[in-house]
C-alpha cells in the first residue's frame, strides 16, 4: 500500500539537482581477521549475494503522484545487482586510490527506479584491509539514523558477526527509527498542542537572546552575522571526499584543561583548519566563521528517531591564539546550552528556528547573494563505545560523507569512537581546491593547542589511521 512522504522527504527530493544531490555516506575501513583482504571480501560478497529480500526503509521505491510529488511504495521485486556492487581498487591500492573511488562515487546520483541506496564492496587494499562505501538517499534516512541502521548489522563479538545479516535485511524496530515518524491528524494535533505549550518559554528566550545580540554580548551569536566568504560559493556536481582519524584520548585530555567538552575542542580545532585554509587564498574574511552545529534534544533514553535542533557557534577564525580561540567557542555553544537547559524539546526547535529565519530568508531568490546564514555545518555523531565487527572483521574506521549544496560548498561531520574521532570532510571540487588540506590543518592546529596548553607529548600517534586525500 503506497504511503506518503513527509513534508520533509518531499523536501529533500524537491531540492535534488543534478548538481547537489541528495544522499548521505559513509564509508567503512575493516580489518580481516587474517589480513588476507581479498579473499575475506569474496567470500563476504558470496554471502551477500545470497540475500534476496530488503526490509523498510531498504525496499521503499519512488511511486509518481501528481504535480510532481511522490508516494513510497515497498517494491516487491527486490534486485540486489542494482543495490550490492564488489570493486577492487587499482594498483597499488593506497588510501589516496580508496578516497579518489568514494569520490566519485559520491558524486552521483541513484536511480530513482529502485529503492534509493548502494553498497559497494572494496578490496584491493595494500595493506590488507577490505571497505565498504554505503550511500542512501536523504529522504528515506537521516545521517543519525543512516549509521545506526548500518551498526545494527555489526557485533561485538566476532564470530557472531559473520552469521547477521545484511544491513538491507535488518529491521529498524520501528517507524521512528527512521527519523520519520508517520503522519496521522492526532499526531499533528500534538504538534500543535506542544506548540502553543512552548510559546511563552520559547519567547522569553528568544526576546533575552535579542537583547543580548543588541548589548553585543560576546557569545551571541545570530545568523546575520556570518560573514559571506568562499565556503558560501554555488557547488558543482563533482565532489572531494577525504577522511582522517584522531584519538579520543587527547581530545579529551584538552578538553579537561579548559573544562570544556570534546566538541567544544573540535570546533576550535576545525576554526583554526579553516582559517589556515582561507589565509592561504588570502581570503580569510574579518568577522568569525559562523558554524552550524547540531544539537540533540533528546529528553530520554531511547535510541530511535532524530530529535536535533541548530546552534549557531563562532569558530573564531579572525583570532590567531589558539587558547584564546577555544575559550571564545567554548563560550559561544555554553552560551547555546544555557538557552537550551531549562527548555523542552518542543521549545529549542521553536526557538533554534527563530533564530535561524533572519539569516535563511537572505537566501531567498532575489535578495542579496552575498549573506549567509552560516558558513558550514559542522556535525558530531555518536558512534560505537566498543571494538565492533562485521562478517567476521573489525571495524578500524567509519568515516561519513555527507550533502554539500549552493551557498554551503563544504561540510564536516565526525563520527565519536570509544578510541578514535573520524572525521569526514565533503567538498565542492570546483568551488573548494584541496580541501582534503583541512585534515593536515587540523593534526597541526592539535600539536600547537597541546604546545600553548605546556602539555607533555600524548603516548598516542597523532592519529589512529592515517588517511590522505586524493590529489
Amino acid at each position: 500500500m503506497p504511503r506518503q512522504l513527509s513534508p520533509v522527504d518531499t523536501a529533500f527530493l524537491l531540492a535534488e539537482r543534478r548538481h547537489q544531490p541528495f544522499h548521505v555516506g559513509a564509508l567503512c575501513l575493516y580489518e580481516p581477521p587474517d589480513r588476507d583482504g581479498n579473499g575475506v571480501a569474496l567470500e563476504i560478497a558470496e554471502r551477500l549475494r545470497q540475500s534476496q529480500r530488503a526490509t523498510p526503509p531498504f525496499n521503499r521505491r519512488l511511486l509518481p503522484r501528481r504535480f510532481g510529488l511522490n508516494d513510497w511504495e515497498e517494491a516487491e521485486d527486490f534486485d540486489l545487482a542494482q543495490h550490492f556492487v564488489h570493486l577492487s581498487l587499482p594498483r597499488p591500492g593506497r588510501i589516496r586510490e580508496l578516497l579518489a573511488m568514494v569520490s566519485r562515487m559520491h558524486s552521483a546520483h541513484l536511480d530513482r527506479a529502485y529503492p534509493l541506496w548502494r553498497l559497494y564492496l572494496i578490496e584491493g587494499l595494500e595493506d590488507g584491509r577490505i571497505a565498504t562505501f554505503s550511500k542512501i538517499h536523504h529522504a528515506l534516512v537521516d545521517g543519525i539514523a543512516g549509521i545506526r541502521l548500518m551498526l545494527r548489522s555489526m557485533s561485538s563479538d566476532p564470530a557472531s558477526s559473520r552469521s547477521m545479516p545484511p544491513p538491507w535485511e535488518m529491521s529498524p524496530g520501528s517507524e521512528r527509527a527512521l527519523g520519520h515518524p508517520p503522519q496521522h491528524p492526532q499526531d499533528v494535533l500534538r504538534l500543535a498542542q506542544a506548540v502553543a505549550r512552548a510559546t511563552p518559554a520559547w519567547w522569553r528566550h528568544v526576546s533575552r537572546t535579542l537583547l543580548d545580540y543588541r548589548a553585543h554580548h560576546p557569545d551571541a551569536v545570530n545568523s546575520l552575522q556570518a560573514p559571506h566568504c568562499m565556503l558560501n560559493a554555488p557547488v558543482s556536481g563533482s565532489r572531494r571526499f577525504s577522511a582522517q582519524s584522531y584519538s579520543t584520548a587527547r581530545v579529551r585530555r584538552l578538553a579537561a584543561v579548559f573544562d570544556a567538552s570534546c566538541n567544544d575542542i573540535l570546533l576550535a580545532l576545525c576554526g583554526a583548519a579553516l582559517r589556515r585554509y582561507l589565509l592561504i587564498r588570502r581570503a580569510l574574511p574579518e568577522r568569525p566563521l559562523v558554524a552550524g552545529v547540531p544539537v540533540s534534544i533528546r529528553r530520554d533514553d531511547s535510541t530511535s528517531g532524530n530529535e536535533i535542533a541548530f546552534a549557531l557557534a563562532s569558530l573564531a577564525t579572525h583570532q590567531a591564539d589558539p587558547v584564546r580561540r577555544v575559550e571564545i567557542v567554548k563560550g559561544s555553544m555554553d552560551y547555546n546550552k544555557q538557552m537550551f537547559r531549562d527548555m523542552s524539546s518542543a521549545q529549542i526547535l521553536a526557538y533554534s528556528l527563530t533564530l535561524l529565519a533572519p539569516g535563511a530568508l537572505t537566501l531567498l531568490p532575489g535578495l542579496n547573494r552575498h549573506h549567509t546564514p552560516l558558513n558550514v555545518i559542522i556535525s558530531n555523531v555518536p558512534g560505537p563505545r566498543e571494538d565492533m565487527y562485521w562478517q567476521g572483521c573489525r571495524l578500524s574506521g567509519i568515516y561519513p560523507a555527507s550533502i554539500v549544496l549552493d551557498g554551503f560548498a563544504l561540510n564536516i561531520t565526525l563520527i565519536s569512537r570509544h578510541d578514535a574521532i573520524d572525521f569526514g570532510i565533503t567538498a565542492c571540487r570546483r568551488s573548494l581546491p584541496q580541501a582534503q588540506s583541512l585534515l593536515g590543518y587540523i593534526e597541526d592546529a592539535l600539536l600547537e593547542l597541546e604546545q600553548a596548553c605546556d602539555l607533555p607529548p600524548a603516548d598516542e600517534p597523532f592519529t589512529a589511521a592515517r588517511l590522505d586525500g586524493p590529489g
